[in-house]
């Protein structure tokens, strides 16, 4: 089991949740395709909307990968993005802020948000569940 951290603005993250599934790097097939079955995923928005919403800061959402089975979504005008199912958990959102100190994917506590740059990465189980945690959650099984 790995686990993840996937960026997408707040409104497009609840999308997701609201289907349950997750798209990474605006519908990209390579990002997806290293995830695989119960691994977790949790969402950083830095905003609320994309592209140029008020700032969020938070993780947003988490869940547990269903089958990791790579697939493509038509959404109009020619949109076709790559999406997994996901069995999402309640949560609540919980600002980055607070856990900088405590974020073990984070080395540079002042320019933390280059970890994020590339729209997803795998972090450690510790600070996956850290994450959890402050989102009042955890991943059942």
């Amino acid at each position: 089991m790995k686990f993840w951290i996937g960026v997408a603005s707040r409104d497009h993250v609840q999308r997701g949740v609201t289907g349950g599934f997750a798209q990474l790097n605006h519908g990209k097939r390579a990002p997806l395709k290293k995830i695989a079955a119960s691994d977790g995923l949790i969402y950083y928005s830095p905003r609320m909307s994309f592209p140029d919403g008020e700032p969020c800061q938070a993780f947003t959402a988490a869940g547990r990968v269903r089958t990791g089975g790579v697939y493509q979504a038509d959404m109009g005008g020619g949109f076709k993005p790559y999406r997994i199912d996901i069995d999402f958990v309640p949560t609540h959102d919980a600002p980055i802020r607070p856990l900088l100190s405590e974020l073990e994917f984070l080395p540079d506590k002042t320019h933390w948000g280059a970890a994020f740059r590339f729209g997803y990465r795998e972090i450690s189980e510790a600070d996956f569940r850290r994450i959890l945690a402050a989102m009042g959650a955890e991943l059942p099984g």
